[in-house]
C-alpha cells in the first residue's frame, strides 16, 4: 500500500539560453529574417506601448491600464498560430492581438472608449476583441473565458473546421473552478483546444507558493489526461516551437493540450496595484535584468545579424511616434452616444430598456450640468 503524493518535477522546454544562446541547434526553428524580425518588432512596440499607456493612466488621461512587461515572448504563441484560429485572453495577450495586425489606433481607441472604439465604449481599458482577427472580447471576472474556449473548440470540430481554439490565462486563474470544468470538458469531449498558462509567479499580489502545492499548473493537465508541457515562457523560440506543435496536435488528432510558460511579471499587476507591497525592488530588478525576454530575443537576432544599435534606435525612435501620433488623434475624439448603453443587448429592446432609456432620458434633462453631452456623438 503506498500514498502518493508527488512526482517528478515536469521538466521546462527551452531553446535560448538567459544570454540568447542556443542550447541545441535541433531545436532552433528554420525561419525568415522577415519572420523573425517581425516578432521582435512587436515585442518592441508592446513595450513602448505599455510605457506610454501607462503613464497617460498616471496623468489621469484613461482610467486603467495593465502592462506586459517581463511576459513579451508569448508572442511567440501567436506566430504558432494560424490567423483563423480562436484566440480567447485573459487580460495581458495584446500582444497577440499586435502581431495579428490589431492598430495601434485601435488600441489607443480602445483604452480611450471613444467613438471609434470597436466596443462602443462599453469596457475597460486593455479588454480588447477583434472580430476580423479571431479574437474574442476580454472580459474582467476571472478565467470565465476558459471553459469559453473548450465549448468553442468543440463547435469546430463539429464544423469540421480545421482550426483550433488558443486560451490565455494565469495561474491565479487556475485556482478557480472554472479551469477545472474546461479542462475535464476537453479531455471527455476531445476539444481542439490549447490552454496557455502564464505562469507569472503571482496572482495580484498572493505569490504561487501560497496559491498551490503540487509540481504548478502543469501537473493538472496530466491529472485531467491532457497533452502537456512545461516551457521557458520568457524565451519566444520554445514558446513558438511548443504552440506549432501543440496545434498540430488539436487540429489533426483532436487532442487538448496544457501549457504552462514560467515567466516573470515584472510590472505592478495593474494601475490598481502596487507590487512594492508584497516584493522588493530588489527581486524585480534582478528578474529584469537576468531574465529580460527582449534582450534574449535581440541577443539570438544580433548573433544572426539580422539586428544591430543602430537599428534598434531608429526603430524605437519611430514607432515612439506612431504610438504618439495615435494616443494624441484618440484623445481628441468624442465618447460614443449614451444610447449605445441600451444598444446590442437583445435583438429587440425589452420593455425594461426602453424604461430605464427614458428614465436616463429624463435624468438628463432634469440635471443638464452633470451629463456633458458635448463630450458625446450625437444621434
Amino acid at each position: 500500500m503506498q500514498f502518493i503524493q508527488s512526482i517528478d518535477p515536469i521538466p521546462t522546454y527551452r531553446v535560448m539560453d538567459r544570454q540568447g544562446k542556443i542550447d541545441d541547434p535541433l531545436n532552433e526553428p528554420q525561419v525568415t529574417e522577415e519572420f523573425a524580425v517581425k516578432i521582435y518588432k512587436d515585442m518592441i512596440t508592446l513595450n513602448v506601448l505599455d510605457l506610454i499607456l501607462y503613464e497617460a493612466q498616471r496623468q489621469g488621461r484613461i482610467s486603467f491600464y495593465m502592462t506586459n512587461y517581463g511576459e513579451e515572448a508569448y508572442i511567440g504563441s501567436a506566430a504558432g498560430l494560424d490567423s483563423e484560429d480562436v484566440v480567447f485572453g485573459q487580460y495581458r495577450e495584446s500582444g497577440v492581438l499586435l502581431y495579428r495586425g490589431f492598430t495601434l489606433d485601435e488600441f489607443m481607441n480602445q483604452c480611450y472608449s471613444n467613438e471609434k472604439d470597436l466596443g462602443k465604449g462599453r469596457q475597460m481599458p486593455v479588454h480588447y476583441g477583434s472580430k476580423k482577427l479571431n479574437f474574442q472580447t476580454i472580459s474582467s471576472p476571472l478565467a470565465t473565458q476558459i471553459p469559453q474556449a473548450s465549448g468553442a473548440a468543440y463547435s469546430l470540430k463539429m464544423a469540421g473546421q480545421k482550426n483550433c481554439v488558443m486560451c490565455y490565462f494565469g495561474e491565479g486563474a487556475a485556482s478557480e473552478g472554472d479551469f477545472h470544468a474546461a479542462l475535464n470538458i476537453a479531455a471527455t469531449m476531445k476539444c481542439p483546444v490549447i490552454f496557455f498558462c502564464r505562469n507569472n509567479g503571482f496572482a495580484i499580489s498572493t505569490p504561487a507558493l501560497e496559491q498551490y502545492k503540487g509540481d504548478g499548473i502543469a501537473s493538472r493537465g496530466i491529472g485531467y489526461g491532457i497533452d502537456t508541457i512545461r516551457v521557458d515562457g520568457n524565451d519566444v523560440w520554445a514558446i513558438y516551437n511548443v504552440t506549432k506543435a501543440a496545434r498540430k496536435l488539436a487540429v489533426e488528432e483532436h487532442r487538448p493540450t496544457l501549457i504552462e510558460a514560467m515567466t516573470y511579471r515584472i510590472g505592478h499587476h495593474s494601475t490598481s496595484d502596487d507590487s512594492s507591497a508584497y516584493r522588493s525592488k530588489k527581486e524585480v530588478e534582478d528578474w529584469k535584468r537576468l531574465d529580460n525576454p527582449i534582450i534574449r530575443f535581440r541577443n539570438w537576432l544580433e548573433d544572426k545579424n539580422w539586428w544591430n544599435e543602430k537599428v534598434e534606435s531608429e526603430f524605437r525612435t519611430l514607432i515612439r511616434k506612431e504610438i504618439l501620433n495615435a494616443f494624441s488623434k484618440a484623445e481628441k475624439y468624442r465618447k460614443p452616444s449614451i444610447t449605445e448603453l441600451f444598444n446590442d443587448v437583445y435583438d429587440h429592446p425589452t420593455p425594461n430598456l426602453i424604461a430605464q432609456r427614458q428614465k436616463l432620458k429624463q435624468l438628463i434633462e432634469k440635471y443638464p450640468k452633470n451629463y456633458p453631452l458635448e463630450n458625446f456623438r450625437n444621434e
